[in-house]
């Protein structure tokens, strides 16, 4: 029985065939990449199949990638996606080899569904945007179909029985003038979208803050405790959290930014530009934010101090009632320059409360990843039906009539923020010395302000926590509480008390579709 014969140049040819299957997506991201600098940053592949996945994934499982890779889900999704480009590329090099037009077809066929994902996004600017796709994929076939070529032309004739020739040094060549060609390409693709956004860099360093009108009085001198290991009563700019669904972070530019309000029961339409807006009339104030994929004990919450122009001031004289007062619509729709929609009720907008367009934060402009160079916030609600970065048009409309983006993907219309409290100290699992631990944390009930926190040791009484100066309502509370430390292994839990005497429910519940509930526990042993 003869055994099936598999020469070393079949080996090779094969190796080298998913090698240009390999070269040719290179190719084909790298000329998209040149392309997008033509019509937009975003248009680009990568960015447009990635935010086409981000728009089309459960929400809990969004929830559980927020949960398990935090800020960095965006690169792991990213990262994600050129790997199984680089399998699927390997895989058409192979299949060229044998079928060199179906090969290279399937190349044009992941340019289809690359332009297909960037004109349904909802930033979308028209057919434009799957052009960068379609360059690219026409690029990456044609450099597949000549590799595929040079590994299957025969040079000369060979005897009967001997091993076919292909043009080793023309595949060489090849292979080479692609590679530095498409290396080139996507060079110069980066550099001409990173010039694109200069303007917007220069935009914003050229940012000069006004005093505002209405300064937020000085933090207490009693609401940062010295509690080693407890979270800072104010948030560094750079370790704010971010949770988004923007795969690349826009620039814009403040220059030529515009933000337009309009729709049912606006009277006098507005659009106002970003020196409009500096020259308004600012407001500063200490406001803290929470996310709703916050979980319980979740990092994902974080208090700043914020200088804008007040909401509920543009929308009066763009003639517009809250329906508590007879106005027509119930929905404010803050759309941003990325296609995000955040739908929030006006009555919470126009009720008093310091809802603002945000232009500063903690004594800077905001920076690109935080909305620079406008975002909105509404104090007491989640970000995801009230904090719109990179914003550029308010409708007013209503509920019945439309679902924000959130709301399509099964989370609620109105999130009011639950009565959360945290421990920061000591950590999950730490090993305290018997003694004195000092144990501390905040709590938050955003718009209703902290009355009281409680920590409980193991299956004991409820104790009462000291609390530190309260700032306002709208910010996070910090507490601390004395705890004589035994040997062994303990649980610590924490709750809270708002100021309309809620407490903090111990029912679990997780981030969909209002915002995660119960109490936070920590377990820790003893030495």
């Amino acid at each position: 029985m003869k055994g099936v014969r598999i020469s070393g140049s079949n080996l090779v040819r094969g190796g080298l065939a998913a090698l240009s299957g390999l070269l040719s997506g290179f190719t084909a991201l790298a000329v998209a990449e040149l392309a997008s600098a033509a019509v937009r940053p975003e248009s680009g592949p990568i960015t447009a199949v990635g935010g086409a996945a981000i728009d089309r994934t459960p929400a809990a499982v969004k929830d559980w990638a927020i949960r398990h890779f935090g800020e960095d889900d965006k690169l792991i999704l990213q990262l994600g996606i050129l790997a199984t480009l680089a399998v699927l590329a390997l895989a058409l090099g192979l299949v060229a080899l044998r079928y060199r037009r179906i090969g290279s077809a399937g190349v044009l066929i992941f340019g289809v569904v690359g332009a297909a994902a960037a004109v349904s996004r909802p930033d979308s600017t028209g057919f434009v945007d799957g052009l960068p796709s379609l360059a690219g994929a026409v690029a990456g076939a044609a450099v597949l179909y000549l590799l595929i070529g040079r590994l299957t032309m025969t040079r000369r004739p060979v005897a009967e029985g001997a091993e076919s020739g292909w043009d080793r040094r023309g595949f060489l060549i090849a292979a080479t003038a692609a590679a530095v060609a498409s290396a080139g390409a996507g060079v110069l693709g980066r550099t001409l979208n990173g010039q694109r956004s200069e303007n917007a860099v220069a935009s914003r360093s050229g940012v000069v803050l006004p005093q505002p009108a209405e300064a937020a009085a000085p933090i207490p001198s009693g609401a940062q405790l010295r509690v080693p290991g407890i979270s800072a009563f104010t948030t560094p700019n750079k370790k704010f959290y971010r949770v988004d669904t923007a795969l690349v972070v826009p620039k814009v530019d403040a220059n030529s930014w515009r933000l337009r309000i309009h729709g049912k029961g606006v009277k006098r339409p507005l659009t106002v530009s970003f020196q409009d807006l500096l020259d308004r009339e600012l407001i500063e104030r200490d406001i803290t934010l929470t996310c709703v994929s916050n979980e319980v004990g979740g990092p994902y919450v974080g208090n700043a101090r914020w200088i804008g122009v007040r909401l509920s001031d543009l929308l009066k004289e763009a003639g517009v009632k809250p329906p508590s007062r007879g106005g027509p619509a119930d929905q404010l729709v803050a759309r941003s320059v990325d296609g995000m929609a955040l739908g929030t009720p006006v009555d919470d907008v126009m009720d008093g409360r310091d809802a603002m367009l945000a232009v500063g934060m903690n004594g800077e402009p905001l920076s690109f990843v935080h909305g620079f160079p406008v975002r909105m916030l509404v104090p007491g609600l989640y970000g995801y039906v009230s904090a719109c970065k990179w914003i550029e048009e308010i409708e007013l409309t209503n509920f019945d009539d439309y679902d924000a983006y959130w709301v399509k993907r099964k989370w609620a219309r109105e999130a009011p923020i639950k009565t959360q409290s945290r421990i920061d100290t000591p950590k999950p699992f730490g090993r305290p010395k018997a003694g004195t631990v000092m144990v501390g944390g905040v709590a938050w009930a955003q718009h209703r302000g902290i009355d009281r926190v409680e920590i409980r040791v193991d299956d004991g009484p409820w104790r009462p926590a000291d609390l530190a100066a309260q700032d306002t309502v709208d910010t996070w509370r910090q507490w601390s509480f004395p705890w004589k430390a035994t040997p062994g292994g303990h649980t610590l839990t924490v709750r809270a008390t708002d100021r309309t005497g809620e407490v903090q429910t111990e029912k679990r519940t997780k981030t969909v579709p209002d915002g995660a509930s119960g109490w936070h526990s920590v377990v820790v042993t003893v030495d």
